[in-house]
């Protein structure tokens, strides 16, 4: 058998999160490299601060420590880990061992959760920021998609059965609004984390007022100071040993979120794909099925709707995880969190970055959609007809009884006989809606059933969509590249 844990091998398992779908930058911020040098980020902000407020730390600790938080002897590290069963005392070793001159100020007056929580907070800062602008491309290429199309005509659909029309662009906005919703509580939530900062074991600090001697304000100005060297506007006055579990539930309930609106949109594609309506990209060499060669299924979205079931559900871990955290802390949210966490953002990551690649590619089939408008429209052309008789000087009553009995022959046809909806024929051969035949053009115009449609995509673009994105302009023409 192979090695456990030989995550490169062929014989052992590997995420395909990690190894088919997310995206190089994602997958480094959860890396092991991207954790514990962040790790010795913190430890060297550490030491810094408190040299500054007095502690007895030399500058040449502070740049044996610098010089080496690339240096990072993993195999040392879990071999340390082994022997020890504490990954973060591992690590502690592990920097000591290439930093002999200052192995004995790693870590002062710090808990575990010094360098795992603050660690998390950055990575989680930093994975939003990876998933906003690829959010906010999505956003811009349906905006494109939607604007263009604003104003073609397309059979509604309300329990996927026929209704009412709309346009293709108004059906796309609908998708749209969803997404920048997302992409504002994506925004609200990463803005709104906070630092755990410097708290000790059980938050309050006291490890640290015992190497200051007493001075309350230098552990103020020391939390402030490594929090600000961290990037973050504000920490967290209140902790146990760890930041309340409640963040990872505010995050993953807006990732899970946008995993809705990614399932809803694909699912409206996958559908409209059996209708002949709509397409995601088909590419040249692309393989639809083994046994059938003929077939065009739409795998992209398939792939988005699968993966969105499981980032809808990864919620369900922090929620868990915070109600069963007894009083200060306990470890039962660590391997929880390990696996939660980082599969929460690649999987966000991988159906972003696919349903960009879907919306660069759209395809529409306006002459298949005009067939099955044709199809339909007469029934709901009716009220319309009947208008148009009474106008003429015809009775409203008499009128409703003449198309409720050809509506039911033509219905006949279509379900009974498998023939195209004929009602208009019916009408056009009927003597009695001679005075309207001249009118039955433009009765039937389908423009003239989309309503407000294509006024109401103008306006959503302009007022709520554009200046939405505005602050992602810089980013929008990076196109969306698929690992597999």
């Amino acid at each position: 058998m192979a090695a456990g844990g030989d995550h490169g091998s062929p014989d052992s398992y590997r995420s395909p999160l990690a190894s088919r779908y997310a995206s190089p930058e994602m997958c480094f911020v959860f890396s092991d490299r991207y954790k514990f040098r962040t790790w010795r980020q913190l430890w060297l902000w550490l030491a810094e601060a408190e040299q500054t407020l007095g502690l007895p730390i030399t500058d040449e600790q502070i740049q044996e420590m610098k010089s080496n938080l690339d240096n990072i002897d993993f195999k040392m590290a879990a071999e340390e880990e082994k022997r020890l069963r504490h990954d973060v005392m591992a690590h502690v070793h592990t920097f000591g061992h290439c930093c002999p001159k200052a192995a004995g100020i790693i870590h002062l007056g710090a808990t575990s959760c010094y360098v795992g929580d603050n660690t998390d907070l950055i990575i989680l800062r930093n994975a939003l920021d990876l998933l906003l602008p690829k959010l906010a491309r999505v956003i811009s290429r349906l905006a494109d998609f939607a604007k263009e199309r604003a104003s073609l005509p397309t059979l509604g659909f309300t329990h996927f059965q026929p209704a009412q029309l709309t346009t293709v662009g108004k059906r796309c906005c609908l998708w749209i609004q969803d997404l920048c919703m997302d992409l504002q509580n994506l925004k609200r939530v990463r803005d709104d984390l906070r630092f755990r900062g410097v708290k000790g074991t059980t938050g309050t600090q006291a490890s640290f007022l015992q190497l200051f001697e007493g001075d309350d304000h230098k552990v103020e100005q020391l939390d402030k100071m490594v929090t600000d060297k961290a990037g973050f506007k504000r920490a967290f006055i209140i902790t146990g040993q760890t930041y309340t579990r409640k963040v990872d539930i505010e995050v993953l309930s807006v990732l899970a979120s946008l995993g809705a609106s990614v399932h809803k949109i694909c699912t409206d594609i996958r559908l409209l794909a059996n209708l002949k309506e709509m397409e995601e990209p088909f590419e040249k060499q692309q393989i639809g099925s083994s046994a059938m060669p003929y077939k065009r299924n739409p795998m992209r979205s398939e792939r988005c709707c699968s993966l969105a079931r499981h980032l809808m559900t990864l919620v369900m871990d922090p929620l868990q995880t915070a109600s069963v955290q007894w009083f200060e802390r306990t470890l039962d949210d660590s391997a929880n969190r390990r696996i939660c966490l980082a599969e929460a953002f690649l999987t966000a990551d991988t159906i972003l970055n696919t349903l960009q690649n879907i919306s660069e590619g759209l395809v529409v089939y306006p002459k298949v959609i005009e067939r099955r408008i044709r199809q339909e429209l007469p029934f709901m052309a009716t009220e319309n007809i009947i208008m148009a008789m009474v106008k003429a000087g015809g009775s409203r009553q008499d009128c409703h009884e003449k198309i409720r009995v050809l509506s039911q022959q033509a219905a006949s046809v279509v379900k009974q006989e498998g023939g195209d909806n004929d009602l208009i024929e019916r009408i056009q051969a009927d003597a009695y809606f001679s005075p309207i035949h001249s009118q039955l053009d433009r009765l039937l115009d389908p423009s003239s059933f989309t309503g407000c449609a294509s006024q109401q995509v103008q306006r959503f673009l302009e007022e709520e969509v554009y200046p939405l994105l505005k602050p992602y302009e810089s980013v929008m023409k990076v196109k969306a590249e698929l690992c597999l």
